[in-house]
């Protein structure tokens, strides 16, 4: 019997985090998100979750799954650079290994799993696969650095490749020896479920003013010099500008020179606009809540933009670049503009605060999709894919 015709049993789920990453509200990165709303989404029958930390990051935890914590192994700076020069000839990256090595220490007494590495292709190799299931859950691009002798070696027993996006997985499955591409699947994120209630404070009761929101990483690649260009562009007293988030996860880190470059453009125009820095995710959830537009503005294909998702869920528009898999994303809900075209998005912006009932549309389409891609969709999508969904060409399952 070939592996693709195997039915497994009902298996937990255990997942494990990149060395070093916090599963913690905490924190400002997405696969921590992730793998809370796979946990939170699963049913009632599902088996239990479990989710594998190093010992020493942030100790307020995401409930609802079972913390494994293991002595991180310390970093060897050198191992970078061994590591490269064994992947340019196809060998192991032991380096990788062994900080990967001291998550699955343990995995003897965990009861048969579905074990999830997170970003982390060196991890499957080093999991049980007579006992467990090694399944690569792959959040960007994480392969180009592979040849199809490595990626053969290293993937050869894993289960399935998740990918977050349609996108994703077209440029995953590219990359693999033909051996492997059968075992790509999609799994769009999710988001937590929109609530009956209306954002807490509606453009009305802020006197008329357009506030729109940026959520994201103060980098270029974000595109958060795309959108300060645009109000600066248009120029109007009735619009507002946020921009929530750093270059990092840390409030307290230095400004880096793009950060201040953006302060210097906001200032001295007629639409305010504020810097909050970085902030933990319910402080980002009660800014996106009072948000009329939520606006992703990426240059970079993002493999999701799970941001534009909460946007919706919170009840704003949503105007996000037409690239990578950020259409999947939004769905038809979303406004879709050219990345980096500063006078498109300017447009969108103003035919938004101009036009009272097209933004109250795309608020209510943008609660409806969001209402169907809410976690429970999405762990459902994922057990489903586990237990047989296969991917396929052309078009991949939703």
């Amino acid at each position: 019997m070939k592996w693709s015709d195997q039915t497994p049993p009902e298996r937990g789920h255990v997942h494990v985090l990149t060395p070093g990453d916090h599963y913690s509200p905490r924190t400002g990165s997405a696969v921590p998100t992730v793998v809370d709303g796979l946990v939170q989404g699963a049913s009632p029958s599902s088996a239990p979750s479990s989710v594998v930390v190093a010992r020493g990051t942030y100790p307020d935890r995401y409930d609802g799954a079972h913390v494994v914590e293991y002595p991180q192994a310390s970093a060897r700076g050198w191992e970078r650079y061994t590591d490269a020069a064994a992947s340019r000839v196809g060998l192991p990256r032991h380096g990788a290994r062994r900080a990967f090595a001291a998550t699955v220490r343990d995995q003897a007494a965990w009861p048969p799993s579905y074990v999830f590495a997170h970003n982390a292709p060196q991890l499957v190799p080093l999991v049980d696969a007579d006992r467990h299931l090694p399944v690569l859950y792959a959040h960007n691009q994480l392969l180009r650095t592979y040849g199809h002798r490595e990626l053969a070696r290293t993937l050869g027993p894993v289960h399935r490749i998740v990918c977050v996006s349609a996108f994703l997985a077209d440029e995953t499955t590219a990359l693999l020896p033909p051996g492997l591409r059968d075992r790509v699947v999609v799994v769009h994120n999710g988001v937590d479920a929109p609530t009956g209630d209306a954002p807490s404070a509606g453009r009305s009761e802020r006197g008329g003013a357009l506030h729109v929101v940026f959520v994201g990483r103060a980098i270029p690649d974000k595109g958060v010099d795309v959108v300060v260009d645009a109000v600066r562009r248009l120029a109007r007293a009735d619009v507002r500008l946020t921009v929530v988030g750093a270059a990092g996860f840390d409030a307290a880190d230095p400004l880096t020179p793009y950060e201040r470059d953006l302060r210097r453009r906001s200032a001295g125009t007629t639409v305010p606009t504020t810097f909050t820095g970085f902030l933990p995710r319910g402080e980002v959830r009660e800014v996106l809540r009072t948000a009329d537009v939520v606006v992703v503005p990426s240059r970079w294909a993002e493999p999701f933009a799970l941001t534009a998702l909460e946007g919706m869920a919170a009840g704003a528009a949503v105007v996000a670049s037409d690239i990578g898999g950020i259409p999947e994303a939004v769905g038809t809900a979303g406004i879709l503009v050219p990345p980096g075209d500063v006078a498109a998005l300017a447009e969108t912006l103003a035919a938004l605060a101009d036009d009272e009932s097209l933004l109250v549309r795309a608020q209510e389409a943008g609660r409806a999709h969001a209402a169907e891609m809410d976690w429970s969709h999405a762990r459902a999508r994922l057990d489903q894919a586990l237990g047989g969904a296969r991917a396929h060409s052309p078009g991949w399952p939703a």
